[in-house]
């Protein structure tokens, strides 16, 4: 009883999980009383659906029958990935990208702390919104060293009008090298091909960040 739903996730996807099925994964285990399924179904019961209980406590989570602290912080911290995920995206969705300045405001604090360079492609749509972003390179030196193929993938399956390509430097010196600018020159060349628009590609370096769009 207490693996159907982890068995349903592999067999059928996450979408086709109810509400409780999904909580009674995280949950895990059943207590001696009650099976897994019995106490995520009284924890739905109690907190009426998954936006209601996302909004409270451990505290509050561990007043149910069958919830101890460890299980509670397992669905206090899944709650919170998942309205982290929906604030970023809706923010996203309203992000309108119409300079340098705009990509770097998003992408510093994401890459500002990183120890390994990584290349990211980043997909906008007609009106310059950014539908996804996707790293395809992570290495140590010479991530920035991608071939064009391995960008352009990512955009056409996004049905990208627009692209931003850029790259982190970890040692904090945003100043592009030759070969930053070679990558540049052939990743724009390779977009009016395919009719795919590379709106820039930036260094971020810490709380700096260089174009490289104005340096060809």
């Amino acid at each position: 009883m207490d693996d159907r739903p982890r068995e349903k996730l592999l067999l059928k996807g996450a979408r086709s999980l109810s509400d409780a099925e999904l909580i009674a994964i995280l949950l895990r285990t059943g207590t001696k009383g009650k099976s897994v399924i019995e106490i995520a179904q009284e924890f739905m019961l109690k907190h009426r659906n998954l936006a209601i209980a996302a909004t409270n406590s451990v505290e509050s989570f561990v007043k149910n029958s069958g919830i101890g602290k460890d299980k509670a912080a397992t669905l206090a911290a899944a709650f919170e990935i998942g309205r982290r995920i929906e604030s970023q995206s809706k923010w996203f969705s309203n992000k309108k990208i119409t300079m340098p300045a705009d990509v770097a405001e998003i992408f510093i604090p994401i890459l500002r702390d990183e120890v390994k360079e990584k290349f990211i492609v980043v997909c906008l749509n007609s009106a310059n919104k950014i539908i996804k972003y996707e790293v395809i390179s992570i290495g140590n030196l010479n991530s920035s060293i991608v071939h064009p193929r391995e960008v352009f993938k990512v955009a056409i399956e996004n049905n990208s009008a627009n692209i931003i390509i850029l790259h982190n430097h970890p040692s904090g010196n945003p100043e592009p090298s030759r070969e930053d600018l070679q990558i540049t020159r052939r990743l724009v060349e390779a977009g009016k091909i395919l009719d795919i628009n590379v709106f820039d590609h930036l260094i971020i370096a810490g709380n700096s960040y260089k174009s490289l769009i104005s340096e060809i």
